[in-house]
């Protein structure tokens, strides 16, 4: 990774880390298609601080639960270009299984201190990145988290998947794709100076 992709990470995050060097698929593979799910956010259900930062949301002391990453890439247009001014959205639940919804009732409480949903604009390079948790697992699905990205008249929704985790073989949103679509969406982790860091390219 060159070291004017390592600057434009770390001011994206405004949080220090060193990018590695990681696994990328989308240059082969176009990213696949998957459903919003029932609970992507509305504008009225987010938090005035929506960054790119979804541990520590601003005015709340504590830190969100779970095992803190960095997930980070570029957004690529049909022809493997950088897409600049390409909006991305993550969304996700807490370390609890809770998602940031009225819809989502019951269970264990919702993480006060975990931002939930959080969105990026890209600049010319197309990079992208997030500070969030790893993904947890809830009843009936395996970890993921959710990525919507609008860029000019088009958007494309998709789920990101931890490669190898366990719950992926009884998931039947991931099962349904190909072997070269599950790589296409799968991060990988590797050791971050701060944090594990995965590295997905989505490519339009």
């Amino acid at each position: 990774m060159t070291a004017s992709r390592r600057s434009t990470l770390k001011a994206l995050l405004a949080l220090p880390f060193t990018a590695v060097a990681s696994r990328t698929f989308a240059a082969v593979q176009r990213t696949p298609t998957a459903t919003e799910g029932p609970f992507y956010p509305r504008p009225d259900m987010r938090f005035a601080d929506a960054d790119n930062n979804l541990v520590k949301i601003q005015g709340i002391v504590e830190r969100a639960g779970g095992e803190v990453i960095v997930l980070h890439g570029r957004v690529l247009d049909h022809d493997g270009k950088p897409a600049n001014g390409a909006r991305v959205e993550i969304w996700q639940c807490d370390v609890n299984g809770r998602y940031l919804h009225t819809s989502d009732r019951g269970g264990p409480a919702r993480d006060p201190a975990f931002q939930g949903f959080g969105h990026v604009v890209t600049g010319p390079d197309g990079t992208y990145a997030f500070r969030t948790i790893k993904p947890v697992p809830y009843p009936g699905r395996t970890p993921h988290i959710h990525l919507k990205v609008l860029h000019d008249t088009r958007e494309l929704t998709t789920q990101l998947y931890i490669a190898d985790a366990p719950e992926n073989k009884r998931d039947g949103l991931y099962q349904r794709m190909s072997a070269a679509q599950q790589r296409a969406v799968s991060m990988i982790f590797e050791r971050g100076a701060d944090a594990p860091e995965a590295t997905v390219d989505i490519r339009l």
